[in-house]
């Protein structure tokens, strides 16, 4: 790495040009008139209105001009949907509502309802480049990282910087991202400063600062620091790649009423042709009807009796909801988890990584009378200093926080499965578990103002049993085989558990823990997050047994969890949320839905979301059906002209699709 210093003190680096690997940020489009004229259906369905609106205008002096020029409009404005229903009919053996509609365009246009049949392939071609163009737009926002991933990366060889392909990226390497790059692979920050916006994964809309040591994202964009980057994951591994997969999950993935929808169209539609053909065939004998009111009435009846409505009510309202949680940094695999998400009664939450920050912290540090404690601290953290182990870490992080300079320990070396030893001049220290208080000639009671939260205690074993029972794990510090302090250390609560626990409850849920922890450390998080029910002491299969009792008391249930004893979990309850940012590659594999930014407090608007889109599609549904059949009955009874039926009926789908659009604006 000596490169980097040359390159830094010579001032090279300072001169780099930005926008190199990846040209900048492709920004995905937006909701704009711009992006909704550029689509290939809506040209299409525009094209026909113009067409339509020339050949009313036309018929006026030249009615064979005027006839050429609706046709002209009929094969523009439906060949798309003929395409997609003789492929159903084709391949599927099939009837959809595309045929149905096409064929009452035709029916009209053959007793001389030129405008009326163009009418309804114009309105029908533009609701159903209305519904293609906003399920694309709702994808996009899902998969709006896809388009951010850089090509080509700086890697640097030999003191030389070359560009190589972010598939030729090893574990290892390191790589240079300028000012306003996105950053092309995941990994930490070795050298360097800059401000990264993380919004295309996280969803925070503020960017995040890093330095060295800290985790940086492929797809994520530099700011205006130029930093070097050491590679932790290949390019398959990235969160960037995990996200993609996500995506094309969510595009396969319907709910179960969007099925049913599909297997009762297919039905419906048999009916509907069958109904028309009676009509033609006994209204004349039957009712008096001459041919020409009986083949309009009929081709009123295929107009009005198709299902588009009800077909549409359901997946724009999904994938609005999906791509509202996607801008909140909640990604779900499909739609039919969004469903589900609405029946939850109950959300189970892990602890650590979950509730909690997976990250043990120094919440107590005792030293006894006659020491000094930032002293003494100052010697724990140095010795930690040359241990990986949590606990270790977590002693030189609050070493640090203090801003106390550590020392070199001498002969420093790890006791395994008690903790560490190491000399400092010429003194023994030792820094691990706490059953060495179990010998009596170890006992020292522990004294002195300057401790930090140091309670009134009688000797060393009665303090550790007051921390203990909070929950929190015990070391002690002895110097020459006499113990001198006392440390506790506890996995941290995430700042929004007990917010994200009480939005819970708002909505009528009931939160349940599950961990693996022992029952007084349980205890302590539930007491500090408010959940309502606590299970200690679980292994992997315990917790399958809990969500499994949980559905048969409460009915649906939700799981969170992040560790590879979570997955199973996470596959059995109702949906299973990965936490995206800490998660094993386990959890995030088997959940139905993913946390990108970790922040569990989006759970609950999460649910509220879902709930709002199962009111929106009910809503649709009920709107639709009511609409169907005022037409039929209207149709029979007084007789409705096509224009208006076409309208009525198509008018309606527009409607039910602008009304699950609402839910991409949604603030729930």
């Amino acid at each position: 790495m000596e490169w980097i210093q040359n390159q830094r003190t010579t001032g090279t680096i300072s001169s780099v040009d930005q926008g190199a690997n990846s040209g900048g940020p492709r920004q995905p489009g937006k909701w704009d008139v711009r992006s909704l004229l550029s689509h290939s259906e809506v040209l299409a369905a525009l094209g026909s209105g113009v067409l339509i609106l020339a050949a009313w205008l036309t018929s006026i002096w030249s009615e064979p001009l005027s006839v050429v020029l609706y046709i002209i409009s009929y094969g523009i404005g439906g060949w798309v949907k003929a395409k997609e229903g003789i492929e159903t009919l084709l391949k599927e053996r099939d009837l959809d509502v595309n045929l149905l509609m096409i064929a009452a365009a035709l029916g009209a246009a053959s007793i001389g309802y030129w405008n009326e049949g163009a009418m309804l392939i114009f309105i029908f071609a533009l609701s159903g480049a209305l519904e293609s163009y906003t399920m694309e737009r709702s994808r996009k926002d899902i998969s709006s990282l896809m388009e951010l991933q850089p090509e080509t990366a700086l890697r640097i060889e030999g003191g030389e910087m070359v560009a190589v392909s972010i598939s030729k990226l090893e574990i290892g390497d390191l790589i240079l991202v300028k000012p306003g790059e996105l950053i092309p692979a995941d990994g930490t920050v070795y050298r360097g400063a800059s401000a990264v916006n993380q919004s295309s994964i996280t969803g925070e809309s503020v960017p995040v600062d890093k330095a060295v040591g800290d985790d940086v994202f492929a797809g994520t964009l530099n700011g205006e620091g130029v930093i070097y980057i050491e590679v932790t994951k290949s390019a398959e591994s990235t969160l960037f790649a995990k996200i993609v997969k996500l995506v094309e999950e969510a595009e396969n993935e319907v709910p179960e009423s969007q099925r049913f929808i599909k297997r009762f169209e297919s039905i419906y539609a048999r009916v509907v042709v069958a109904v028309t053909v009676i009509i033609i065939g006994l209204a004349p004998p039957m009712l008096g009807w001459d041919w020409d009111t009986t083949f309009y009435k009929a081709m009123v009846f295929l107009v009005v009796a198709s299902p588009c409505a009800l077909v549409s009510s359901i997946m724009p309202a999904m994938l609005s909801a999906i791509s509202n949680r996607a801008r909140k940094g909640v990604l779900f695999k499909g739609g039919a988890h969004v469903e589900n998400m609405a029946k939850a009664a109950v959300v189970a939450f892990d602890k650590t990584g979950t509730l909690t920050l997976g990250t043990p912290v120094v919440t107590d540090f005792i030293a006894a009378e006659g020491w000094d404690r930032s002293e003494l601290l100052r010697i724990c953290a140095s010795i930690e200093k040359v241990s990986k182990h949590p606990l270790a870490l977590a002693v030189v992080r609050k070493a640090e926080e203090e801003k106390l300079q550590l020392r070199e320990a001498e002969n420093a070396q790890a006791l395994t499965g008690w903790g560490m030893q190491a000399e400092l001049d010429g003194d023994s220290w030792k820094i691990g578990k706490s059953d060495v208080l179990d010998d009596p000639a170890c006992q020292q009671a522990p004294v002195g103002d300057d401790s930090v939260n140091s309670p009134a205690a009688a000797d060393w074993l009665a303090l550790r049993s007051r921390l203990e029972a909070e929950g929190k794990t015990v070391s002690v510090v002895l110097h020459n085989e006499r113990v001198v302090g006392m440390l506790a250390l506890q996995d941290a609560v995430r700042p929004q558990a007990a917010k994200a626990v009480r939005r819970l409850q708002q909505l009528g849920i009931q939160v349940a823990m599950l961990t693996g922890d022992r029952k007084a450390t349980a205890e302590v998080i539930a007491r500090q997050t408010g959940v309502d029910m606590v299970f200690s002491d679980l292994l992997p299969e315990d917790k399958v047994k809990h969500v499994k009792a949980l559905r048969e008391q409460y009915g649906h249930v939700v799981m969170v969890g992040d560790g590879v004893n979570d997955a199973p979990a996470l596959a059995t309850a109702t949906v299973g949320i990965g936490m995206g940012g800490t998660g094993s590659e386990t959890a995030l594999e088997v959940a139905d839905a993913v946390l990108m930014n970790d922040n569990i407090d989006e759970i609950a608007g999460t649910v509220r979301l879902a709930r709002k889109a199962q009111r929106i599609v009910k809503q649709n549904m009920v709107f639709a059906i009511a609409v169907i059949l005022t037409l039929i009955v209207a149709n029979f009874l007084e007789g409705v002209a096509l224009p208006l039926g076409v309208i009525g009926h198509e008018g309606s789908t527009i409607l039910v699709i602008l009304n699950g659009l609402r839910l991409l604006r949604s603030n729930a």
